[in-house]
């Protein structure tokens, strides 16, 4: 990895800033930093496979598809919220009916806060909509433990979205 390491940086020194223009052109500068960091990792894994005469349109190729991937993991993040909302709403919310539901950004909020265990349990549940013996599979784990595991993690995430809010603790703070 040694002698990958000086072309590499000497690459993303080159066509970096262009990279993240181009992403920032396509969405929002959170998006944009975070689908940038994707698509060097790509680069690095893929370094021998690019065209170093002319890498730049490569690098706007990986970027575009990374961006896309980021894209479709945050309309499936909509999609799970609404679910879950649905699905398992907590006890002490009405329906809000055709309206904005007020909830989905408490549901935003308690998933961050819960561990990553968790929350990979509860989006295998509502967004791939598999059941405790596809979970198993997924995990590598018994269907017993995906069970309990889905049980505790619903049970986690009620608890978090019941929990009183404190503005000072919403930003990903795992308990």
């Amino acid at each position: 990895m040694q002698s990958r390491s000086h072309p590499y940086e000497t690459l993303v020194r080159l066509h970096g800033d262009a990279v993240l223009r181009f992403l920032r052109r396509r969405t929002d500068p959170h998006t944009a930093e975070d689908v940038f960091s994707e698509t060097m990792l790509v680069l690095w894994r893929r370094f021998d496979d690019i065209p170093h005469d002319e890498p730049l349109p490569w690098l706007y190729v990986t970027a575009r598809n990374c961006l896309r991937t980021a894209e479709r993991s945050m309309r499936r993040q909509g999609r799970v919220v609404e679910k879950i909302t649905t699905v398992d709403p907590p006890k002490d919310t009405v329906d809000a009916g055709l309206e904005e539901d007020p909830r989905a950004d408490c549901l935003r909020s308690a998933m961050a806060r819960l561990s990553s265990t968790d929350a990979e349990v509860l989006r295998l549940w509502a967004w791939e909509e598999l059941g405790p013996t596809e979970i198993a599979t997924v995990l590598g784990t018994s269907v017993n433990a995906a069970t309990i595991r889905l049980h505790r993690a619903k049970k986690k995430l009620r608890q978090e979205m019941d929990a009183p809010r404190r503005p000072d603790n919403t930003k990903g703070e795992k308990r």
